[in-house]
């Protein structure tokens, strides 16, 4: 069975970290681990009810929402703007938790990862983005975690995916990520 899982990135800077850390992704899938690269998160209006209705939902959140639903799994990559979650993937986890009880999140498995400057890698932000993606119905794999510090540093003449440390220990998450979906699958 080949696992699809569902790449979200909190940065829309084209040279993002975390975004080259999506795209490492992309590339070091395990066999049967299939990653796509969400792209459009700058594209979805604020979430707001009243354009929420079922017929008119704005089309780039209709898209997400059928991305998110056609994945077995999500991995969301975050950097950390002001000690918490960038306001795009903020914004992406609510439009995928409506409708409430039966949103795209609503129990697929869910592992936030990413990198940011600081000497913590983003953890506020990623302990943050776990708290929402729990809350908007996600079964957050809390035990995967991957916060890379000092990006700008590290990442400055190495795309992560060279990086051979960064390659192990995001392949370990995408591999750990594959096995909760097959288990649950399996259930």
């Amino acid at each position: 069975m080949s696992v699809r899982i569902l790449a979200l990135v909190g940065s829309l800077r084209a040279g993002s970290h975390n975004r080259q850390l999506a795209e490492a992704a992309v590339k070091l899938a395990p066999e049967g681990a299939e990653v796509n690269l969400y792209e459009g998160l700058a594209e979805i209006p604020f979430y707001n009810e009243d354009i929420d209705v079922e017929g008119s939902v704005p089309a780039a959140a209709a898209r997400l929402r059928e991305a998110a639903n056609a994945a077995d799994g999500l991995i969301l990559f975050t950097p950390e703007y002001n000690g918490t979650i960038p306001a795009v993937l903020k914004n992406a986890i609510d439009w995928l938790s409506r409708p409430y009880g039966a949103g795209a999140l609503s129990g697929k498995p869910v592992a936030v990862v990413g990198t940011a400057f600081g000497q913590y890698g983003g953890v506020w932000a990623h302990d943050e983005t776990r708290k929402s993606v729990g809350v908007a119905g996600g079964k957050v794999l809390e035990d995967v975690k991957l916060s890379i510090p000092g990006s700008v540093t590290r990442f400055a003449e190495t795309h992560p995916s060279d990086d051979a440390e960064v390659a192990q220990q995001l392949t370990e998450v995408i591999a750990r990520l594959h096995g909760d979906v097959s288990e649950a699958a399996a259930a």
